[in-house]
């Protein structure tokens, strides 16, 4: 059976996907449709066909879901940023638990009985799951008609949709967008164009500090500074913005803010303040007998969820089982937040950071806070441990990585550097999953995990993991199997190359090759062709397939049931 762009069917929906869409099959042929949720019925028009799957969208709900409820945002389909919105909350953190349940077992290699018996209980966000970001970045641009809007992207586009209000954003966004919108209107400054390049507003950063209460506006321009930038400060003083700034980024590029920034108004930074809070008493007990307090700049890595962050870090505390004897080693440690946050627990914390203003931001944060056993390095991590690892004391080892994760030399200095326990804090649980696979590998035993979901209303999900090493009588023995062995042709016989790389294409936005491609299929032991799987003269190497690349085929490969 095959089907055209625009044709209308109807498709049960029995599944939901990792970025949120309901799966539904008709006669074995795939439905990937957004908008559309598990126990659903659904009228979709379909906006891209292959020959063994298509995407399309919900033309009309003919049955609804149990799951199914009224979103709190109208522009909840349009957005690509809240996912789930119309997904019943509990029915959300069910999802996250399965997300990343399903990614330890198919990536990570995980007996699924082993996973059920070490997961403990997600922890969700109590009362309202909306309001909860302190932190949003609007894309400038104009519509149509040439009027200046900010907004949103709308989802797996640069299309920009005119909004200045978001139910997951602080209430007060929406006046300090609409006071710079008429800024701009009134000194006729101009919005970047990306087809172009010309322009000079990009995007609007927004923070807020919770419990201070404190507020900061930058700008990230296209040029080397805002004109008449003094009465635009004024302006926003008086809607209570405590701090204006601008970043100047002019690559051509979809990174958003620029390398620095400069502070028009204000002291450049807003402070805000954080508990952490005890998992094993339902999170009401503070670890620390005062909250921690953090100054946020406009480039700092801060969690967005101030609320569900503390649950988040007091489940990273009472994963590293400390008694005030231990020395800790915080890798990827921005400003300092996790390492803090232990500094009461433990003998010495120490963090590494690459981000030479994230090193300067901690060390300030530290002072701030009266904590003396800490230091903070600037140092790509796998660097350092390696340079001083006959020096170097490490009885917890704690990670924080984006979402990419740990690059595997850095995995491979911390096993060497063999701490007693690794907590592992993910915002990604498919490089979780690699991770967690070859550090279990290298001697060590996964005790237990925990998701906490820091963003409600989307797919995206935290999860917490406790590593300990193994005594050398535990090691696993390994055992050696031949691929060549298996009969595995019907695997690779499931989809072409082509259809491998228009799917990658049109999920992620990237091209993939046939080397790509085949070197992953040889990486699960599917029988390749010779001339993919060798260099072509002695000496010479393929390039490695980059890990989103390996990520997003091994999702394919996944989909045509090749893995």
């Amino acid at each position: 059976m095959e089907y055209v762009k625009n044709e209308v069917v109807e498709v049960g929906i029995s599944d939901i996907g990792t970025g949120g869409e309901g799966i539904g099959h008709i006669d074995g042929y795939a439905l990937f449709v957004k908008d559309a949720l598990p126990g659903d019925k659904v009228a979709a028009r379909i906006t891209k066909a292959k020959k063994n799957y298509a995407y399309a969208r919900v033309e009309k709900v003919i049955k609804p879901s149990p799951f199914r409820v009224k979103p709190a945002c109208g522009n909840a389909r349009k957005c690509g940023g809240c996912q789930l919105m119309e997904m019943d909350y509990a029915a959300q953190l069910k999802f996250k638990e399965d997300k990343v349940r399903n990614n330890l077992i198919r990536l990570g290699g995980f007996d699924s009985g082993f996973i059920d018996s070490i997961a403990e209980p997600i922890a969700g966000m109590e009362g309202s799951t909306l309001r909860y970001r302190n932190k949003a970045q609007y894309p400038f641009g104009k519509n149509k008609d040439g009027e200046i809007i900010c907004g949103f992207y709308a989802g797996r586009t640069h299309s920009i949709i005119p909004a200045t209000e978001c139910m997951l954003g602080d209430e007060s966004n929406s006046e300090i967008l609409k006071c710079i919108l008429a800024f701009m209107k009134k000194y006729h400054i101009e919005p970047y164009d990306e087809k172009t390049g010309k322009g000079l507003v990009r995007h609007a950063l927004l923070r807020k500090g919770f419990s201070t209460g404190e507020k900061m506006v930058c700008l990230v321009i296209n040029g080397n500074d805002i004109p008449h930038k003094d009465e635009l400060a004024a302006d926003l003083g008086r809607l209570g913005v405590d701090s204006v700034s601008y970043s100047v980024n002019k690559k051509n590029t979809n990174v958003i803010m620029g390398d620095n920034y400069h502070t028009v108004y204000g002291k450049g930074v807003i402070c805000d303040s954080m508990s952490v809070r005890n998992p094993e008493n339902d999170f009401r007990d503070a670890y620390n007998e005062k909250s921690l307090l953090f100054n946020i700049s406009p480039l700092s890595f801060y969690q967005v969820n101030p609320v569900q962050v503390e649950k988040l870090y007091g489940i990273a505390v009472s994963y590293a089982e400390l008694t005030g004897n231990e020395e800790v080693w915080d890798l990827c440690c921005g400003i300092g937040t996790i390492t803090l946050s232990m500094a009461s627990k433990a003998k010495m914390v120490h963090g590494i950071e690459i981000v030479p203003q994230a090193i300067e931001d901690a060390k300030e944060n530290m002072e701030n806070n009266g904590i003396t056993n800490a230091e903070f390095i600037c140092a790509p991590a796998e660097d350092y441990l390696q340079e001083h690892k006959n020096e170097i004391k490490a009885d917890v080892i704690v990670m924080d990585p984006p979402r990419k994760g740990m690059d595997e030399r850095a995995l491979e200095v911390v096993v060497d550097t063999a701490p007693k326990r690794i907590v592992y804090v993910s915002c990604d649980s498919a490089t979780l999953a690699r991770d967690l696979r070859y550090l279990c590998d290298r001697g060590y035993e996964l005790k237990k995990y925990r998701t906490c979901d820091m963003f409600p209303q989307t797919v995206h999900v935290e999860t917490v993991a406790l590593l300990s090493k193994l005594s050398e009588a535990k090691h696993h023995i390994e055992v050696k199997v031949d691929m060549d062995e298996l009969d595995l042709t019907s695997a690779e016989a499931k989809a072409t190359y082509k259809e491998i790389q228009d799917w990658v294409q049109e999920k992620y936005g990237f091209h993939v090759t046939n080397l790509n491609i085949a070197q992953v299929k040889q990486k699960h032991g599917i029988i390749e062709r010779e001339n993919y799987n060798k260099a072509k003269s002695v000496g010479s190497k393929h390039p490695g397939c980059p890990e989103e690349k390996v990520k997003a085929i091994e999702d394919a490969m996944r989909l045509f049931q090749m893995i």
